[in-house]
C-alpha cells in the first residue's frame, strides 16, 4: 500500500486532487485477503472514465462476484504525473490504494487508439515492465478489451490477452479459470494456453505474423497448439438477463456525463459504410421496456442523478421509444428528473416526445447527416434523403428550438471539392428554414454550429480498403469550408486532421507499429488524444527513429484480396458482404435498413443460429 498521508500532502499541489481519493458513494471495499484482486483501467482522466457505461458494468459484475475485488484506475493528469514521479509515488487502485503491482489483473478499456501511450504510460507508473515478455509470474496479467480490440495487433508486444466482443459473460469464465490455475500454483503460460480456448479470447504470443516483400501481411501462424486459429467475438443474446448494475459510483466532482444511463439496445441496423460500431456491435438485441423501467428506478433510488439518458447507437430506432419515455415521464416528471436521448437519427425522430422531454430541460438539438450531398449520403449509405434532413430541423424550429448542431465528415472516399462545399450549401439551407417562416413565429437567436471531423478507414467496414486523405488535402477541404462560410448564424469547426491520420495509422496497422508507439511514449507522448497535449512532431520522430512507414497504414488503398492484420477475428459479418457494401458505394447504390428484410450481412448464421431479431420477414 502506499504511504497515503504523503499522497494526501501532496494532492494539495495538483490540479482537482477528488481525480485521486476515491471513497465515493456506492464504490466497493472488500477485504485485501480475496482470491482475485482486478485494477479496471481507463487509459484517460477520471472525468471522461468514470463517464463509461462499460466501467459501471464490469466494475459492479466483478465485484458481484464473491471471490473477485474490482478496482479502478485512470490515468493521472499530467502534473499528478509530474509528482508521482519526484516522490516515487506508483499508480494504485482508487479503492485500497494499493500499487498496481498487488493486483491479479490489470485490464484496459482501448475506446481510442489515441489512447495507447496512456496504457504504456499507466503501467509504467505502476511499476509494470511495458513488453509482455518481460512480466513474470509475479506481475499481474495486462489484458485489454473494447472496439480498439478489433485490430490489437499494434499492442501485441504488451497485452497478453485480450477479449474480443462484449466480456459480461467472457470476463467471469476467465476468472474462474484464472482461480483454478492460483490454487494449483499459478503458472503464466499454462493460464493462457487455457484462456485462449475460450471463444473470444485472443493470446498475441501464440500467433507469428509474416510478411511479403511488398510490405503487406502473408500469413499468420498458430504457434501453440491451444490457441484458435480464428477468434469468434463474443455476443451477450439476451441483454434482459445480462448483468446491469442496480448503482453506479457518484463521482465528487463534474464528469463529462454526469447522469443515469439505460442501454436500450445493442446493435444497429443501418449499415453506414463508415461506421466500425455499426458492423461490430450486430445483431440489434434489445431491452423490454420493463426491464429498463426497473433499472431506471434502482439506479436513480441509488444515485440521486436528475438526468436519465436512454442510449443506444441510436436511440430513435428503440422499437418501444414511446411507451417507455411515456413510462419515465410520467414516473419522474413531477421530480424534475429530465429524459435525455442524446443518439437520434433525423429520419427516426419523434417530435412529440422530444417536445415532453424538453418540458423539463431543454436543449439544443444534433443533426449527423453526415455528408453535404446527396451523391456522398448515397456513397456512405447513409439512407437520409434532404428533404428528410430539413423536414424534421424545420419542425424542431416550428417548436421552439433556435440552437442546431450539424455533424459532417471530409475526406470520404469518392469526395470531390463540390461535395465538400455541400456542407455549406446544407448549413445555409437549415438557416433558411428558420427565417423563411412567419415573422411572429421566429424566437430566439438563431445558432447553427457545424462540425467536419476528417473520415478515417476502421477495420471491419466496406471502408476498410479505402486510402484515407492525405494531410494537404484534409486541410484544403477544411480550409476551404472554413473560408467559404461567411454568415454570422453559422460557425463552422473541424477536428485536427494530424491526429485522424495518427489515428488511421493504428486503426489499420500490423505488430510493426509496437517499435514506434513504445518510442513515442520514450519521447514523451501522453494523453494524444487532447490537443493541448499531442505532439506530431514526437510522433514523426518516434516513426523515424523505428523505420516505420505510417503512410503505409493510413494512405494505402488496398487490395481486396490482402490479408489483413485484423483478418483472423469473426465479427459475425461476412468479409463478402463489407466487399459488396464497398463496391456498391463506388456505384452511389444504396443498401436498406436490414430491419425491412435481411441483407445477407451473416451474422444471423454465424452468431445467431436462426432469423436476427429485429428482422421483419416480409416474404
Amino acid at each position: 500500500m502506499i504511504d497515503v498521508k504523503k499522497l494526501d500532502r501532496e494532492l494539495l499541489s495538483v490540479e482537482k486532487p477528488a481525480r485521486y481519493v476515491g471513497s465515493e458513494l456506492n464504490s466497493v471495499v472488500k477485504n485485501k485477503d480475496i482470491d482475485i484482486r482486478f485494477a479496471f483501467a481507463f487509459p484517460d482522466v477520471y472525468e471522461v472514465g468514470m463517464s463509461h457505461t462499460g466501467l459501471h458494468i464490469l466494475y459492479n459484475l466483478m465485484n458481484s462476484m464473491e471471490n473477485v475485488w474490482c478496482e479502478r484506475v485512470f490515468s493521472p493528469w499530467t502534473d499528478m504525473e509530474e509528482v508521482m514521479r519526484k516522490n516515487n509515488i506508483l499508480l494504485y487502485g482508487l479503492e485500497s490504494k494499493d500499487e498496481l503491482t498487488a493486483f491479479d489483473f490489470v485490464g484496459f478499456t482501448l475506446q481510442y487508439e489515441m489512447s495507447y501511450t496512456n496504457v504504456l504510460n499507466m503501467l509504467n507508473l505502476g511499476g509494470i515492465p511495458i513488453k509482455s515478455e518481460d512480466r513474470g509470474n509475479d506481475m499481474p496479467l495486462v489484458i485489454a478489451g473494447g472496439p480498439c480490440v478489433y485490430n490489437p495487433e499494434p499492442l501485441y508486444e504488451v497485452i497478453d490477452l485480450f477479449t474480443v466482443g462484449e466480456a459480461e459473460e467472457l470476463l467471469p469464465e476467465l476468472l474462474n479459470i484464472y482461480k483454478e490455475e492460483k490454487k494449483n500454483g499459478f503458472d503464466k503460460l499454462r493460464f493462457l494456453e487455457r484462456a485462449a480456448a475460450l471463444d473470444g479470447i485472443y493470446v498475441p504470443r501464440f500467433y507469428e505474423e509474416l510478411y511479403n516483400d511488398d510490405g503487406t501481411v502473408k500469413e499468420r501462424k498458430v504457434l501453440n497448439e491451444n490457441a484458435k486459429e480464428i477468434i469468434k467475438k463474443r455476443i451477450i443474446k439476451d441483454l434482459d438477463k445480462a448483468y446491469y448494475p442496480e448503482k453506479s459510483i457518484l463521482p465528487y466532482i463534474d464528469v463529462v456525463h454526469d447522469r443515469v444511463v439505460l442501454e436500450l439496445f445493442r446493435g444497429c441496423t443501418r449499415g453506414c459504410r463508415f461506421c466500425q460500431a455499426g458492423m461490430v456491435y450486430r445483431p440489434v438485441r434489445e431491452k423490454k421496456t420493463d426491464t429498463l423501467v426497473k433499472q431506471a428506478k434502482s439506479l436513480i433510488s441509488s444515485t440521486g442523478h436528475d438526468e436519465i439518458s436512454l442510449t443506444s447507437l441510436s436511440s430513435g430506432d428503440y422499437s418501444c421509444l414511446p411507451d417507455l419515455t411515456l413510462k419515465l415521464l410520467d414516473m419522474y416528471e413531477n421530480q424534475n428528473i429530465s429524459i435525455s436521448l442524446p443518439s437520434l437519427r433525423l429520419d427516426s425522430m419523434t417530435f412529440d416526445i422530444i417536445e415532453r422531454l424538453q418540458e423539463v430541460r431543454k436543449s439544443g438539438l444534433t443533426f449527423a447527416p453526415e455528408a453535404g450531398t446527396q451523391r456522398m449520403r448515397d456513397v456512405i449509405n447513409k439512407n437520409l434523403t434532404e428533404e428528410q434532413i430539413l423536414g424534421p430541423v424545420e419542425t424542431a424550429f416550428n417548436l421552439g428550438w433556435s440552437t442546431v448542431k450539424l455533424y459532417f465528415m471530409i475526406g470520404l472516399p469518392l469526395e470531390t471539392m463540390e461535395d465538400v462545399l455541400g456542407i455549406k450549401e446544407l448549413a445555409y439551407k437549415v438557416k433558411d428554414k428558420f427565417f423563411q417562416r412567419p415573422k411572429e413565429d421566429i424566437k430566439g437567436n438563431l445558432k447553427i454550429n457545424v462540425s467536419a471531423s476528417c473520415f478515417v478507414p476502421k477495420p471491419f467496414t466496406p471502408f476498410q480498403w479505402a486510402a484515407q486523405n492525405n494531410m494537404e488535402e484534409f486541410y484544403d477541404k477544411a480550409k476551404t469550408l472554413q473560408k467559404e462560410i461567411k454568415d454570422k448564424k453559422v460557425s463552422f469547426s473541424y477536428h485536427e486532421p494530424k491526429l485522424s491520420y495518427l489515428e488511421a495509422v493504428f486503426a489499420r496497422g500490423d505488430r510493426r507499429l509496437s517499435k514506434a508507439l513504445i518510442k513515442a511514449w520514450e519521447n514523451g507522448c501522453r494523453f494524444d488524444g487532447w490537443y493541448d497535449k499531442f505532439d506530431f512532431n514526437k510522433w514523426m520522430n518516434a516513426f523515424e527513429e523505428t523505420n516505420t512507414d505510417p503512410d503505409f497504414f493510413a494512405l494505402r488503398q488496398r487490395e481486396l484480396d490482402e490479408l489483413l492484420p485484423w483478418d483472423f477475428i469473426d465479427i459475425g459479418v461476412n468479409k463478402e458482404y463489407l466487399i459488396s457494401e464497398y463496391e456498391k458505394a463506388s456505384d452511389f447504390a444504396t443498401t436498406p435498413d436490414c430491419r425491412s428484410g435481411c441483407v445477407s450481412c451473416g451474422v444471423n448464421q454465424n452468431l445467431i443460429g436462426g432469423a436476427c431479431p429485429h428482422v421483419q420477414n416480409n416474404m
